[in-house]
Protein backbone atom coordinates (compact mmCIF):
# COMPACT_ATOMS: atom_id res chain seq x y z
CA UNK A 1 0.00 0.00 0.00
CA UNK A 2 1.21 3.25 -0.86
CA UNK A 3 2.17 6.08 1.83
CA UNK A 4 0.57 9.18 2.14
CA UNK A 5 1.20 12.46 0.50
CA UNK A 6 3.10 13.63 3.48
CA UNK A 7 5.31 10.22 4.19
CA UNK A 8 3.25 8.09 6.57
CA UNK A 9 2.30 4.39 5.94
CA UNK A 10 -1.42 4.52 4.23
CA UNK A 11 -2.12 2.07 7.01
CA UNK A 12 0.02 2.82 9.86
CA UNK A 13 -0.77 5.75 12.49
CA UNK A 14 -0.04 8.95 11.02
CA UNK A 15 -2.05 11.26 13.86
CA UNK A 16 -1.47 11.97 17.91
CA UNK A 17 -4.21 14.26 19.19
CA UNK A 18 -4.16 15.80 22.32
CA UNK A 19 -7.15 17.79 24.21
CA UNK A 20 -6.03 21.30 25.38
CA UNK A 21 -7.27 23.72 27.77
CA UNK A 22 -6.60 26.89 26.04
CA UNK A 23 -6.19 26.39 22.18
CA UNK A 24 -3.66 29.38 21.40
CA UNK A 25 -1.51 28.84 24.37
CA UNK A 26 -1.27 25.29 23.35
CA UNK A 27 0.05 26.35 19.65
CA UNK A 28 2.21 28.98 21.30
CA UNK A 29 3.93 26.28 23.45
CA UNK A 30 4.14 23.98 20.35
CA UNK A 31 5.45 26.59 18.46
CA UNK A 32 7.98 28.56 20.87
CA UNK A 33 9.42 25.22 22.87
CA UNK A 34 9.24 22.44 20.42
CA UNK A 35 9.25 24.78 17.18
CA UNK A 36 6.02 22.89 15.63
CA UNK A 37 4.06 24.63 13.25
CA UNK A 38 3.14 26.22 11.26
CA UNK A 39 -0.90 25.63 12.86
CA UNK A 40 -3.55 25.31 10.98
CA UNK A 41 -6.84 26.29 13.34
CA UNK A 42 -10.44 25.91 12.89
CA UNK A 43 -12.21 27.79 15.43
CA UNK A 44 -15.21 25.45 15.54
CA UNK A 45 -15.76 21.90 14.64
CA UNK A 46 -18.60 19.76 14.83
CA UNK A 47 -19.12 17.65 11.90
CA UNK A 48 -21.49 16.32 9.26
CA UNK A 49 -23.94 14.28 10.95
CA UNK A 50 -22.00 13.70 14.40
CA UNK A 51 -23.23 10.68 16.33
CA UNK A 52 -22.26 9.88 19.72
CA UNK A 53 -22.35 6.62 21.61
CA UNK A 54 -25.50 6.38 19.90
CA UNK A 55 -27.27 9.56 19.77
CA UNK A 56 -27.04 12.80 17.75
CA UNK A 57 -23.95 15.39 18.91
CA UNK A 58 -23.75 19.16 19.97
CA UNK A 59 -20.63 19.16 20.95
CA UNK A 60 -18.25 21.48 19.58
CA UNK A 61 -14.65 22.21 19.80
CA UNK A 62 -11.68 24.14 17.95
CA UNK A 63 -8.55 21.96 16.35
CA UNK A 64 -5.45 22.57 15.57
CA UNK A 65 -3.15 20.85 13.16
CA UNK A 66 0.45 21.24 12.35
CA UNK A 67 3.43 18.77 11.59
CA UNK A 68 6.28 17.34 13.33
CA UNK A 69 8.15 15.56 10.97
CA UNK A 70 5.40 13.16 8.93
CA UNK A 71 3.32 13.03 12.47
CA UNK A 72 0.08 15.23 11.98
CA UNK A 73 -0.52 16.65 15.46
CA UNK A 74 -4.08 17.47 16.47
CA UNK A 75 -5.23 20.26 18.94
CA UNK A 76 -8.59 19.90 20.38
CA UNK A 77 -10.17 22.31 22.59
CA UNK A 78 -13.76 21.14 24.14
CA UNK A 79 -15.96 24.75 23.23
CA UNK A 80 -18.97 23.51 25.45
CA UNK A 81 -20.51 21.00 28.11
CA UNK A 82 -22.23 18.91 26.00
CA UNK A 83 -21.25 15.09 25.98
CA UNK A 84 -18.27 13.96 23.52
CA UNK A 85 -15.22 11.70 23.27
CA UNK A 86 -13.73 14.75 24.33
CA UNK A 87 -15.51 15.77 27.41
CA UNK A 88 -15.56 12.33 28.66
CA UNK A 89 -11.95 11.75 28.73
CA UNK A 90 -11.26 14.94 30.38
CA UNK A 91 -13.93 13.96 33.36
CA UNK A 92 -11.72 10.37 32.93
CA UNK A 93 -8.34 11.78 33.14
CA UNK A 94 -8.25 15.57 32.25
CA UNK A 95 -6.15 16.95 29.72
CA UNK A 96 -3.63 15.59 27.83
CA UNK A 97 -3.25 12.77 24.97
CA UNK A 98 -6.83 12.11 23.42
CA UNK A 99 -5.97 9.62 20.61
CA UNK A 100 -3.97 8.07 17.93
CA UNK A 101 -4.97 8.22 13.98
CA UNK A 102 -4.92 5.39 11.58
CA UNK A 103 -6.17 5.90 7.73
CA UNK A 104 -8.56 3.37 6.71
CA UNK A 105 -9.40 3.14 3.05
CA UNK A 106 -12.79 1.26 4.41
CA UNK A 107 -14.00 2.83 7.30
CA UNK A 108 -17.44 0.53 7.84
CA UNK A 109 -14.74 -2.48 7.50
CA UNK A 110 -12.32 -1.07 10.00
CA UNK A 111 -15.18 -0.03 12.61
CA UNK A 112 -15.82 -4.03 12.34
CA UNK A 113 -12.88 -5.11 12.59
CA UNK A 114 -11.99 -2.98 15.84
CA UNK A 115 -15.36 -3.86 17.38
CA UNK A 116 -14.42 -8.08 16.70
CA UNK A 117 -11.43 -6.89 18.80
CA UNK A 118 -13.49 -5.70 21.55
CA UNK A 119 -13.90 -1.82 20.87
CA UNK A 120 -16.60 -0.02 20.90
CA UNK A 121 -17.74 3.16 18.11
CA UNK A 122 -17.79 6.17 20.40
CA UNK A 123 -18.32 8.58 17.96
CA UNK A 124 -18.52 9.33 14.03
CA UNK A 125 -19.22 12.48 11.55
CA UNK A 126 -18.60 13.36 8.32
CA UNK A 127 -15.44 15.94 7.40
CA UNK A 128 -15.04 18.10 5.00
CA UNK A 129 -12.31 16.22 3.04
CA UNK A 130 -15.59 13.72 1.94
CA UNK A 131 -14.83 10.94 4.57
CA UNK A 132 -15.78 10.37 8.14
CA UNK A 133 -14.13 10.07 11.03
CA UNK A 134 -15.30 7.75 14.24
CA UNK A 135 -13.49 7.14 17.42
CA UNK A 136 -13.57 3.59 18.91
CA UNK A 137 -12.97 2.96 22.48
CA UNK A 138 -10.96 0.76 24.07
CA UNK A 139 -11.98 1.29 27.18
CA UNK A 140 -9.81 2.33 30.42
CA UNK A 141 -6.79 -0.06 29.74
CA UNK A 142 -5.74 1.99 26.54
CA UNK A 143 -3.69 5.13 26.23
CA UNK A 144 -6.28 6.70 23.95
CA UNK A 145 -8.95 6.21 21.60
CA UNK A 146 -8.09 4.92 18.22
CA UNK A 147 -9.33 7.44 15.59
CA UNK A 148 -10.21 6.03 12.17
CA UNK A 149 -10.14 8.44 9.22
CA UNK A 150 -11.15 7.71 5.90
CA UNK A 151 -9.02 8.48 2.80
CA UNK A 152 -10.20 10.93 0.24
CA UNK A 153 -8.20 12.59 -2.30
CA UNK A 154 -9.03 15.69 -0.72
CA UNK A 155 -7.88 13.58 3.13
CA UNK A 156 -4.67 13.20 1.67
CA UNK A 157 -4.27 16.37 -0.25
CA UNK A 158 -5.12 18.81 2.97
CA UNK A 159 -2.77 17.14 5.41
CA UNK A 160 -0.12 16.93 2.71
CA UNK A 161 -0.32 20.55 2.44
CA UNK A 162 0.11 21.21 5.50
CA UNK A 163 3.22 18.86 6.35
CA UNK A 164 4.40 20.45 3.13
CA UNK A 165 3.97 23.80 5.03
CA UNK A 166 5.77 22.55 8.04
CA UNK A 167 8.97 21.43 5.81
CA UNK A 168 12.14 24.17 6.43
CA UNK A 169 9.06 26.37 8.24
CA UNK A 170 11.21 29.73 9.84
CA UNK A 171 8.64 30.51 12.37
CA UNK A 172 6.24 32.91 10.50
CA UNK A 173 2.46 33.18 10.45
CA UNK A 174 2.24 30.64 13.23
CA UNK A 175 -1.40 30.65 13.07
CA UNK A 176 -3.27 29.76 9.82
CA UNK A 177 -6.73 29.58 8.72
CA UNK A 178 -8.06 25.64 8.42
CA UNK A 179 -7.33 24.63 4.77
CA UNK A 180 -5.03 27.65 4.04
CA UNK A 181 -2.53 27.33 0.95
CA UNK A 182 1.20 27.26 2.21
CA UNK A 183 2.85 30.84 2.21
CA UNK A 184 5.19 31.91 -0.23
CA UNK A 185 8.18 31.29 1.93
CA UNK A 186 7.05 27.64 2.95
CA UNK A 187 9.08 24.40 0.94
CA UNK A 188 6.69 22.67 -1.64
Amino acid sequence: MADLGFGQPRDGVMQMAYIVEDIRASIAYWTEELHVGPWFLLDSFTGRDPVYRGEPSRAEVSIAMAFAGHMNIELIQPKDDHPSVYRETLEQRGYGFHHFGLCTDDIDTAIADLEAKGLTLAFRAGVGSGGDVAYMDGGPGKPGMTELIEYTPGMDAGFTAMWRASRDWDGTDPVRPFGARPAAGDAG
